[in-house]
């Protein structure tokens, strides 16, 4: 119904969780820049020498990361409820995505790299599995999650095997 039909519009949690995945983004970066005194430079916030340390270089990844992977969790969002998909599976579906985001973000700061691309694609098929919900329900969701859960878990053991023979 929304404005024209008279109603009050009313966010729902994945609305709220689209908001929450652009503040994530945005926080991986914003405190690395103040907490590094006066190596950060106001007039010139994107120079490459301040990015020269392994952290801020793990932060402006994630944060860049964050950049990439939001169109297509709004995207799936927005298609989702557009088709009126069970709203209960949006929003669990989109809290899982930005839980998994907040924890891969930690996993990418903190050096985990392996963890960090299984969180990933566990995201990845948080959002998969919201976007199949739009066009396939519950079904479609589940097959989404599966896939994403089976492509991490794979992709894990692979960088696992990979890491000891380094």
């Amino acid at each position: 119904m929304g404005i024209s039909g008279g109603e009050t519009p009313v966010l729902t949690i994945a609305d709220w969780c689209l908001l929450a995945a652009v503040l994530l983004f945005l926080l991986t970066i914003a405190p690395i820049k103040p907490l590094a005194g006066r190596a950060f430079d106001n007039r010139q916030p994107r120079s490459a020498a301040f990015y020269d340390t392994p952290l801020r270089q793990r932060a402006l990844g994630a944060h860049q990361n964050g950049i990439e992977t939001y169109p297509f969790f709004a995207t799936a969002v927005l298609l989702a409820e557009f088709h009126q998909a069970a709203q209960g599976w949006i929003d669990a579906l989109a809290i899982a995505f930005v839980v998994s985001r907040l924890f891969y973000v930690a996993a990418y700061v903190g050096d985990r790299s392996t963890v960090r691309t299984a969180l990933w694609n566990i995201g990845f098929g948080f959002n998969l599995g919201i976007f199949l919900l739009a066009g396939y329900g519950p079904a479609g969701a589940k097959i989404g999650i599966a896939l994403g859960l089976a492509w991490a878990a794979m992709t894990a053991a692979i960088l696992l095997v990979l890491d000891r023979r380094r």
